[in-house]
């Protein structure tokens, strides 16, 4: 072969070769390296203790362009991701690729999510609002949230359990387990009692936890946040004079029926020590988990003389107060009366 053949068909060898490289090239980068979403928002993936590696292949199909789907499946094929399948909720946006995608399930990269902490009456309320947001059994967290061993750990009993939640938002991870849950709650109790607020609390001759129950009664009485800590420096006046707190919404946590629209006389002798009208001083412990604002309510009560308060006849949701029994009586007439007229038994 002369010298001249020789070189025109080593150029030709390197083209081939070129465009073998950049086909291969291109396959890649279009296999592995475009977008695999084929939705216009962040979509997430949610990757729970049952998946294998097939059901995880469901899952991303679900979301993923034909195309980067099969480099996804190809590159966790050959990698052998379903030998170690991390649990998580994966935030899968517009712009990753199915080479992202891989590198984040493979080393666990989850992305967090807001759980909010509602004001709840009850514990099992409670778990089931956050067994809706995060992977754990919401009856495994009931049955923590009402152990008295797992209350103990915390400095809490069963009664007083609900002060450890200050509803909020909480940035965590979707897999965080119960316990992991709990220290989490018990953290951001500590870091809301700061110095400041437990001077505060001292100055009430009244614990973090019973500023809570005293709030969590603020926040069964009134709505109407203008009259929050007028309502807290209302029975801080009571249990100041020793008297009954009288507090209706008590009765029906002690009955057990959040359904009943009036107070009866007939309720007030419930023997329940969550009832005020019977028991003197604070309930054993919250009467639900309070809202912020009514433990700010509390621990910046309004200074004034009213012992008695009764619902507005308008039903506006606000009160009237009085000072003396002479006073609340006509209130509470005038209440009673408008109760009549609306049939409310």
């Amino acid at each position: 072969m002369s010298k001249k053949k020789s070189h025109t068909a080593l150029k030709v060898i390197l083209c081939l070769l070129g465009l073998a490289v950049v086909a291969i090239a291109g396959t890649y980068y279009y296999f592995l390296k475009t977008a695999l979403s084929k939705e216009k928002e962040t979509q997430y993936l949610y990757v729970d203790r049952d998946d294998n590696i097939d059901s995880v292949y469901t899952k991303v199909a679900a979301i993923a362009k034909p195309h980067a789907m099969k480099g996804f499946k190809a590159l966790a094929d050959f990698r052998d991701y379903g030998d170690n399948i991390i649990r998580g909720r994966y935030g899968v946006d517009t712009k990753m690729s199915a080479n992202d995608l891989y590198n984040m399930l493979k080393r666990g990269e989850q992305t967090p999510l807001n759980v909010p902490i509602p004001s709840v009456r009850t514990m099992d309320k409670l778990a089931a609002a956050v067994g809706k947001k995060l992977e754990l059994d919401s009856l495994d967290l009931l049955r923590a949230l009402t152990d008295s061993n797992v209350c103990a750990r915390y400095g809490f009993n069963c009664n007083t359990f609900p002060a450890m939640f200050i509803p909020d938002s909480y940035n965590m991870y979707w897999t965080v387990s119960v316990d992991e849950f709990l220290d989490r709650m018990k953290k951001e109790f500590d870091k809301y009692w700061n110095e400041e607020r437990m001077q505060k609390a001292k100055a009430l001759d009244m614990s973090p936890v019973e500023v809570s129950t005293l709030a969590s009664i603020v926040t069964e009485e009134t709505a109407a946040t203008q009259e929050k800590p007028t309502v807290a420096g209302l029975y801080i006046n009571r249990l100041r004079k020793g008297m009954l707190l009288q507090s209706d919404p008590t009765v029906k946590f002690a009955m057990h029926d959040f359904s009943i629209r009036r107070i009866l006389n007939r309720m007030l002798t419930t023997d329940d020590p969550y009832n005020t009208y019977k028991y003197k001083g604070l309930p054993p412990g919250p009467i639900r988990i309070p809202l912020k604002e009514d433990l700010e309510a509390v621990l910046n009560y309004e200074h004034h003389d009213y012992i008695y308060m009764c619902a507005k006849e308008d039903f506006s949701g606000t009160h009237n107060y009085a000072r003396n029994e002479a006073e609340h009586q006509a209130n509470a007439r005038r209440y009673h009366q408008a109760l009549n007229a609306r049939g409310i038994r």
